[in-house]
């Protein structure tokens, strides 16, 4: 047998295998779980380099409790002057709090003597 025969021996059994309905079908699961936990993966690490620098480092300025963040300080949680809970800046409910009804706190140790709770849907709190 040449090597030309074995060539086209294994070509035909490769065509065979992927036009086989079972076979085709395990191979394209396999393909989609492959690129979803790629996807899921790549998403949870751009997520991950969100936190702050004072999250990362430990520092934080200190800042009055109401005043606005500076571009150089790092407020580590949000609350409303009408509502109960604290947030982390990146939670949707800090998001939706209006600029001029937010609290700035650099601890939750803070946010909690000024008698806030953490947010149940703001994971890391």
């Amino acid at each position: 047998m040449s090597i030309q025969e074995s060539i086209g021996k294994l070509k035909s059994r490769a065509v065979g295998l992927l036009l086989d309905d079972e076979a085709f079908t395990i191979t394209l699961i396999l393909l989609v779980g492959i690129v979803a936990f790629g996807l899921g993966r790549g998403s949870v690490e751009q997520a991950s380099g969100v936190l702050p620098a004072a999250a990362v480092t430990g520092t934080v300025e200190q800042l009055p409790a109401e005043s606005p963040p500076s571009a150089s300080s790092s407020i580590l949680y949000i609350a409303s002057k009408s509502g109960a809970k604290y947030h982390l800046p990146w939670c949707g409910g800090a998001k939706q709090i209006k600029e001029e009804n937010k609290i700035y706190f650099n601890s939750k140790a803070e946010a909690e003597a000024a008698g806030y709770t953490p947010a149940a849907n703001c994971k890391g709190i």
